[in-house]
């Protein structure tokens, strides 16, 4: 089975970007196992503890794999970006989270794909992975030719942009692989010189992100307190970041996505409306969306941090009932917004 007919299965799916690649180690394994050894990861757990060494080898996830079928779902919408939104007292939402949950869109259309496949080329072992399994994503979508990737570490597709869900289909089939692109940043550093928090890194081999020092983390990722040198730098960002895609020449003319699940109800919300949201509200808000990743307080922590940032007295009300808040860590971050207001 050809490469084209794999791809054209899968744009019948829904994926604009499809490719494969061999299942077998990408090579960067050792970068990552290094980028984890620095400390760059964090506090995400899930990227240290013994799955850290399953990313070496798909064979560990489907011992029969012989190939990697890799597809891009794009997710870009029309709507201002966090570089020249004009909002004034409004939050900013990542690009990804939106709309829906990518997570079972995405799968979903892996087992469209698996069963075409099965109709095609007769019944063969498969596993589907959505960002969730310990799989070097990038990595393998880069060697099945869906983009290189760059300084700012997202994987870049010359015609399409860095808009992409990334997902991939483990089978037991003899596949013919694609070819890597090469690297088009050449000595561009718009995405290093944008960041506010400096999190784009030199290494030995070339950039990397340091989570320790990056937006989306601490909006998702990061469960204990922002540590008090970044949050400035956070400005508005209430939940993840995408300044260094916004500033990305390859994205000045990415399409936007056809997908319905993905159309933008997150993109900008009021600050003081967020503030005021209980518990309930946030899970009923944000219900199907990846916004509850970040937890009620771990949200409620950025988005007080978001108002300190922005300075205006109309946020002093709603920070001093987050500064009474129970929750210790939420009530220190609101103080220290308190402080900035004018």
């Amino acid at each position: 089975m050809t490469s084209s007919y794999v791809k054209r299965l899968a744009q019948e799916c829904g994926f604009e970007l499809a490719g494969v690649a061999l299942a077998a180690p990408s090579g960067d394994a050792e970068r990552f196992l290094n980028w984890v050894s620095q400390g760059m990861a964090g506090q995400m757990g899930y990227l240290t503890d013994h799955r850290a060494n399953l990313r070496q080898n798909p064979c560990q996830l489907l011992p029969t794999a012989k190939a990697v079928i890799c597809v891009g779902k794009l997710y870009n919408e029309t709507n201002p970006n966090s570089v020249n939104c004009k909002e004034p007292y409004a939050g900013w939402v990542s690009r990804y989270a939106w709309g829906d949950d990518y997570h079972g869109v995405v799968r979903s259309g892996l087992e469209n794909l698996a069963e075409k496949l099965r109709q095609h080329g007769g019944i063969f072992d498969y596993k589907i992975c959505v960002d969730t399994a310990p799989l070097l994503e990038r990595s393998y979508a880069r060697l099945a030719g869906l983009g290189w990737i760059g300084k700012n570490t997202c994987l870049i597709n010359q015609q399409m942009g860095s808009w992409f869900f990334l997902g991939e289909l483990l089978v037991s089939l003899e596949l013919q692989p694609d070819e890597p692109p090469a690297d088009r940043c050449g000595t561009c550093t718009r995405c290093i010189q944008a960041c506010p928090t400096d999190a784009i890194v030199s290494e030995s081999t070339g950039f990397t992100v340091d989570s320790r020092k990056c937006i989306s983390y601490f909006t998702i990722e990061l469960r204990g307190p922002v540590p008090e040198e970044m949050r400035s730098g956070m400005g508005n960002h209430v939940f993840g970041c995408d300044i260094c895609q916004d500033v990305c020449p390859w994205n000045q003319r990415a399409p936007a996505t056809t997908e319905p699940a993905f159309a933008a109800r997150h993109f900008a919300p009021a600050l003081h409306r967020l503030a005021a949201l209980t518990e309930e509200e946030f899970r009923e808000t944000f219900r199907n969306s990846p916004i509850r990743r970040a937890r009620y307080a771990g949200f409620l922590r950025s988005v007080a941090i978001a108002m300190g940032n922005n300075g205006d007295a109309r946020f002093r009300e709603p920070l001093q009932k987050l500064a009474a808040s129970s929750d210790s860590q939420l009530a220190e971050h609101a103080a220290w917004a308190l402080s900035r207001i004018k």
